[in-house]
């Protein structure tokens, strides 16, 4: 064997072409300088992986202004007169029973009284069984109840 007679098992590596024309001159695919073209760069939001962490708390969003205490059940002396019999006596219990109030997710309804309308007369004596954290009732409603002769306990 002679020296012009020697092949090659393997070809010449051709280079690949660099700049614009190139697939991985200039930048090298990484599209800009700095810290994110260097090797191993984390360029993350320090703030957000802190945000992340942390469960998600559900507001009351555009109603947050409003109370959360259970509104009262409104109901008129003249209701009461017509659901109730002359001395009878008015207590949650009585009203859920007659069904002027219903029980909210297991606990009895706040209820307030109100007064009467033009026209109307509360002609019999209840007895008003007042619980501080159930049942109130207004100065008008109040006077007329016992104009009537009801009595509030």
């Amino acid at each position: 064997m002679q020296k012009h007679n020697v092949v090659r098992t393997h070809k010449n590596k051709t280079s690949t072409q660099v700049g614009r024309g190139g697939t991985r001159g200039k930048t090298s695919g990484r599209g800009t300088k700095g810290q994110n073209a260097r090797a191993g760069h984390k360029n993350r939001p320090e703030l957000r992986d802190f945000i992340k962490r942390f469960p998600k708390l559900r507001g009351r969003g555009k109603n947050s202004n409003t109370s959360i205490q259970q509104k009262p059940i409104v109901i008129s002396l003249a209701q009461l007169s017509t659901a109730f019999a002359d001395g009878a006596i008015v207590t949650t219990a009585a009203l859920i029973e007659k069904g002027l109030v219903t029980i909210h997710k297991g606990k009895p309804p706040v209820v307030k009284i109100l007064g009467l309308k033009a026209g109307e007369k509360m002609d019999k004596k209840l007895t008003l069984n007042i619980n501080a954290s159930t049942i109130s009732i207004s100065g008008k409603a109040r006077e007329a109840f016992e104009k009537a002769g009801g009595t509030i306990a």
